[in-house]
């Protein structure tokens, strides 16, 4: 078969003996260059980080036109500071000088770094000279310290976070798919939808056009400034018509959401019990009869719900239905079952003291209830009630997390087992269906490689596999009620994997042994080029000879005709041993190659044999033509 241009130009330098290809140098992607050194994003930027200081500045009187020129005195920089930290930073020097700028912008920028902030490559003399690139940095970081970096959702924190949460709030929304900070908010729809899922009054979003971008934003922008008293920052324009909004504006301006709407959200909710006394005009035996008979009930009703809440705090649940069943139960307990005693035991107190005051009043003698009927008594049975209750509620709770946590522990579980035993499927079913038998050396040396690299992708699915046996320790030695289970599929990973380094193993065994085997037959395949090419020059040279046509003039020419061609006949018996060492050769050849063809050499061992028998019969031809000559000078002389 023909060899494609590249493969020919990688042949050609392993000839001359290259162990590298250029090849390798011309696949490598250039690295992408970083957003700002991207006009449109340098002005995206400097837009929406000049809005977003504004937004606090204003809290001071302040508005700044540029971030590049109006920080570069260090004032408006640390009063932003100020502003945002909710503390003062250090006093200021009034002076115009240079100096006096430099070193008020060092105290902003020591501010920032005492905050936990790297700012290597940031000086002050850069802001003071209005950098602009170092400027936006400058603001990028102090925007990522004071407004993204405390954002916190679901166990996950600052640029994360707040991709979770516009996640979370945009999910039901048709059109809008959260994935990142750029091209996610083109349309403008995520942002309508994050407003319209906090305040559906002020959006209506069924009437939004996903074509529609540069409305779409423009409206979302109007609707935050005028009802959120979120300042515009972004350009409506702009965003649509760049291929890749700047990451950095649109994670500001998104920043700003949130924090508008975690604050709204926040709300207190209290609940007041008001005992009231009832019927304070009862007559004496009436409310001694009534304190009786409450006073029993009551302590019954205590000494029945004390080993209740016990057992509720005692007894470990084993499913999160359970746990929340419990929970059900105490909370309807503790809001619908116990404020009715809580009123009895109110109303136990206010009758006893009623009782006491009418009956020291008119002058008779003290109430004395029953033995363990006491106020003091049923204080104390009251006071053991809630010390009882005291933590049953948080430890439900609590209880309730680690199941859930044991529930979402067991679903990573599951997801990395799936995806791993899916990767050892597929790996596998790889392994059994390369073709290696029909592969040639250069398939098998590319091959070869391409096994060396897996080396790295197994050792990223070991730390897989490292990571669900953790998984499922932990939740074994946590008690999952599924710990059978879990520890069942954990083992028959741990077989998968076993299987899997037999089959790799198996797989590079069959390459190297197709190498050899491939590499015998090149040698070979070389060695039978280096003897086919020059017998064949010889039998084309030697035919020539036998061909060429002659004249003489004397019986000295035709005797060293015959002198030359006697020579050419003593010499075929070592050409014939070279023609069979060939022959051999190619047998050799055959025994071992199933397939493809010399890349050596266009020669083929018939082709040989039939030059070969084809010179053998022209030299008795010869033979006769110098025998005629002969005869032919005998009769001229």
């Amino acid at each position: 078969p023909r060899l494609s241009s590249k493969r020919k130009q990688w042949y050609q330098r392993r000839v001359r003996g290259d162990k590298h290809s250029s090849d390798e140098s011309e696949s490598e992607e250039p690295t992408e260059k970083e957003g700002l050194l991207d006009p449109a994003w340098e002005r995206q930027q400097a837009k929406t980080f000049t809005a977003w200081c504004n937004s606090h500045l204003r809290k001071l009187g302040i508005h700044i036109e540029s971030v590049a020129q109006d920080f570069r005195s260090g004032v408006n920089l640390v009063k932003l500071l100020e502003v945002i930290s909710g503390g003062e930073i250090a006093r200021l020097e009034t002076g115009k000088m240079r100096i006096h700028k430099v070193n008020n912008v060092k105290k902003a920028l020591d501010f920032v770094a005492s905050k936990g902030v790297n700012l290597i490559g940031i000086g002050a003399e850069e802001i003071v000279d209005g950098n602009l690139k170092m400027t936006l940095g400058m603001i990028w970081t102090i925007i990522l310290r004071f407004a993204i970096q405390d954002i916190s959702v679901e166990e996950m924190s600052a640029k994360e976070g707040l991709l979770l949460w516009c996640q979370k709030k945009t999910a039901p929304y048709k059109n809008v798919n959260v994935t990142n900070f750029h091209t996610s908010f083109k349309d403008g729809l995520a942002f309508c939808a994050l407003i319209h899922r906090h305040r559906p009054d002020l959006i209506d979003y069924n009437h939004l056009r996903k074509e529609n971008a540069v409305y779409n934003l423009q409206y979302a922008f109007e609707v935050a400034e005028k009802e959120l008293d979120i300042p515009i920052m972004l350009d409506a324009n702009d965003i649509a018509s760049t291929m890749r909004p700047d990451e950095r504006a649109i994670m500001t301006y998104v920043s700003s959401y949130y924090h508008a709407f975690a604050s709204s959200q926040q709300a207190s909710q209290a609940a007041n019990r008001i005992c009231k006394v009832l019927n304070v005009n009862q007559e004496n035996e009436t409310l001694m009869e009534e304190y009786e008979a409450l006073a029993s009930g009551l302590l019954e009703w205590i000494e029945h719900m004390i080993p209740w809440i016990d057992q509720m705090r005692e007894q470990r649940a084993s499913s999160i239905s359970e746990v929340k069943a419990r929970l059900e139960e105490f909370r309807t307990y503790r809001l619908t079952v116990k404020p009715p005693k809580t009123e009895e035991k109110g109303k136990l107190i206010t009758d006893y003291n009623t009782l006491q005051t009418k009956l020291r009043l008119s002058n008779r003698p003290a109430f004395l209830p029953s033995e363990g009927k006491l106020i003091n008594d049923i204080e104390h049975a009251w006071d053991n009630l809630e010390t009882t209750e005291r933590g049953v509620e948080q430890h439900l709770m609590s209880e309730l997390i680690r199941l859930q946590r044991l529930e979402h522990l067991f679903a990573r579980f599951s997801q990395k087992c799936d995806s791993l035993a899916s990767w050892i499927t597929e790996t596998k079913a790889f392994f059994k269906k390369d073709n290696i038998a029909e592969a040639d050396l250069n398939e098998l040396l590319g091959k070869i490689k391409s096994d060396d690299a897996f080396d790295t992708d197994m050792g990223i699915h070991r730390e897989r596999l490292d990571q669900i046996a953790n998984l499922a320790q932990d939740m074994v030695q946590q008690g999952f009620s599924k710990a059978a289970e879990v520890a069942a599929r954990s083992q028959a990973m741990n077989g998968l994997w076993e299987n899997l380094l037999v089959a790799r193993t198996k797989h590079r065994e069959d390459l190297e042994t197709a190498r050899e085997t491939q590499e015998k037959i090149d040698t070979m395949r070389l060695e039978f080029a280096k003897k086919a090419n020059p017998f064949n020059n010889w039998l084309e040279g030697a035919r020539e000879d036998l061909l060429d046509t002659f004249v003489c003039h004397s019986i000295e020419e035709v005797n060293s005709l015959v002198t030359a061609h006697e020579e050419f006949k003593a010499c075929l018996p070592e050409f014939h041993q070279i023609f069979l060492d060939i022959q051999q050769l190619q047998q050799e050849i055959d025994v071992v190659a199933t397939f493809g063809s010399n890349p050596y050499t266009n020669l083929e061992v018939d082709s040989l044999g039939t030059k070969w028998n084809e010179l053998l019969q022209l030299i008795p031809q010869r033979d006769q033509l110098l025998q005629d000559a002969i005869v032919k000078e005998k009769k001229k002389d």
